[in-house]
């Protein structure tokens, strides 16, 4: 038997904001990820790294957003009515990740709405900002949720 989700549609205020999650990257994590999914460089190689525009070893943007969803996951979406999503509208890598940085999110709900033609499924519209430790924000992120609404059937 499944549990009852803690946070549906309505739990995801337009104006709301969220800070979460804590991660430190090391050396070995970043090679680790770059070796299998981005094995440019200045990824796999300090001295690469130093020679580049990044000024050491720096994480794939790729892994910067797979820390961000995993954060995402183990704050709120675990937890949820998620049905998914229907995709970013905007991604940027501001600044670069580095050894030894700790990354954080800062989630800011900038819609909702239900959907009109699934009633019972609610739009949220989100902003995700990556900060390193020192609240720089390194990575930004915006696109659409879907989440089942709490007391609204499905047909």
């Amino acid at each position: 038997m499944t549990s009852q989700p803690r946070y549906f549609w309505e739990d995801f205020g337009v104006g709301s904001v969220r800070e979460f999650g804590a991660h430190t990257l090391g050396r070995d994590e970043i090679v680790r990820f770059a070796s299998e999914f981005d094995p440019q460089p200045f990824h796999l190689d300090e001295e690469a790294g130093r020679q580049s525009l990044f000024g050491g070893l720096a994480a794939s943007g790729w892994h910067t957003c797979a820390l961000v969803m995993r954060m995402m996951c183990d704050e709120y979406l675990l937890d949820s009515s998620s049905l998914g999503s229907p995709g970013l509208e905007q991604l940027k890598w501001q600044k670069p990740v580095l050894v030894g940085d700790t990354l954080h999110v800062r989630m800011t709900v900038t819609d909702a709405r239900p959907m009109t033609s699934k009633p019972h499924i609610g739009l949220v519209r989100t902003r995700w900002e990556a900060l390193n430790q020192r609240d720089e924000v390194v990575l930004v992120m915006e696109g659409w949720n879907m989440f089942r609404r709490r007391d609204v059937p499905a047909p």
